[in-house]
């Protein structure tokens, strides 16, 4: 799948085999072999870590490309909500009351929130989700990914996206004296040493702060208060670097840090153990929205050309998120996202799912969606064979310092 929600797979098959961060939050159960997969669920591979997030990914998407989701695509995402306003990565059973086997958690209710709201008509909804991401915040004003889990960048910042896309200023929502804005800027690196100006993910064990590029994309979003789906930025002209920022000084440091780690090649690399010099087209995705958010589209002109060229082919494969992403970036970008590098991304997010009410003749070429997770299900594998040994990855981001 190789997007954002690639290695919350692992994360959760860690959570598989007694890792789960909070006590109250039990293990996800393992995947099915073959699952039953609902008629408005955009994908066909299994939904069980990652259905909420490529949902939500799809609707937000279709909404900033003129596209209205089909009735039963947003039914089936409003239908996976917990009683108590949570989303779970995926509900087979929803007739089933919400309890505390099911494993809950902030990036999935915040992913929703911000595709819900901005499809309109869902307040009750995302009212609900809000008030359990308010409850769930900790003392140093972060979310981590399961609740009650230590505050991580992209955690944090998913849910400063849902909190902008509701109507609350992030700086109003408070535990104590603690903003999101104060965890976010103690993830950042200082102007020093190698990662100057980039966001960790989180602390490593020692307390230490490694550069991580996707976390650095989140975060830039993160502390300028903006969701998954932003409109073109204006060209920065705050000075560089600093050791005590604002909010918008550290957006700032972390794009020049990102555009140091895209590098002459124009592209991220992956991170993930055994992927070396293999490049992360999805954090690249995530990266031209964040460098485009803080400087302008301008800023963003390499990255979004190399993906141009180069992801189509990953796209096919991953599925809706990863279409959904593409169609983020050129969203970011003012590109037109149904010619990017001559490909349609939209007419391919459309036909990986339920006809939309305003595209119900698009498809693929190929009359298939193209979704395709087995690279992921084998780490999955992996984690479970390995049991303690495998580390503790969420959302895509591990630790290790990217270049």
């Amino acid at each position: 799948m190789n997007v954002r929600r690639s290695a919350a797979v692992l994360a959760a098959a860690t959570a598989v085999i007694g890792a789960a961060t909070a006590p109250a939050v039990a293990a996800t159960p393992s995947p099915s072999a073959s699952p039953v997969l609902p008629s408005g669920l955009h994908g066909s591979a299994d939904p069980t870590y990652d259905g909420v997030w490529r949902q939500s990914l799809a609707l937000l998407a279709q909404h900033t490309a003129g596209v209205e989701p089909a009735a039963k695509a947003v039914t089936w995402l409003t239908g996976q909500q917990c009683a108590n306003g949570a989303f779970a990565p995926f509900r087979a059973d929803t007739a089933t009351p919400c309890d505390a086997k099911l494993m809950v958690d902030t990036n999935n209710t915040a992913a929703a929130v911000q595709a819900l709201a901005a499809l309109g008509g869902h307040d009750a909804a995302t009212g609900k989700a809000v008030a359990w991401l308010k409850s769930v915040q900790n003392t140093d004003g972060g979310w981590g990914y399961a609740p009650g889990g230590a505050s991580d960048t992209n955690s944090t910042s998913v849910v400063v996206g849902a909190l902008t896309a509701v109507g609350d200023k992030p700086e109003d929502v408070r535990k104590g004296d603690r903003t999101p804005y104060d965890a976010l800027l103690k993830l950042r690196l200082p102007c020093e040493g190698v990662g100057a100006g980039a966001f960790a993910f989180q602390p490593d064990k020692k307390n230490s702060l490694a550069a991580n590029a996707d976390a650095t994309a989140a975060g830039v979003l993160g502390v300028l208060g903006l969701g998954l789906a932003v409109e073109p930025g204006k060209p920065s002209d705050t000075a560089r670097c600093a050791d005590d920022p604002t909010p918008r000084q550290a957006a700032a440091d972390g794009a020049a840090y990102l555009t140091r780690a895209l590098g002459k090649d124009g592209h991220l690399k992956s991170a993930l153990p055994g992927a070396t010099d293999q490049p992360d087209f999805g954090n690249t995705a995530d990266a031209v929205v964040a460098l485009a958010a803080e400087g302008g589209a301008a800023r963003a002109a390499a990255p979004l050309k190399w993906l141009e060229e180069n992801s189509a082919a990953w796209a096919k494969q991953s599925g809706p998120a990863a279409y959904a992403q593409l169609i983020l970036a050129a969203h970011a970008t003012g590109t037109d996202p149904r010619d990017f590098g001559g490909v349609d991304l939209v007419k391919q997010l459309n036909a990986t799912g339920p006809a939309p009410r305003t595209a119900a003749a698009e498809s693929t070429e190929d009359g298939s969606d193209g979704d395709s997770d087995a690279g992921i299900w084998w780490m999955v594998g992996v984690g479970l064979a390995v049991g303690a040994g495998v580390g503790f990855l969420i959302s895509g981001r591990n630790k290790r310092r990217q270049p």
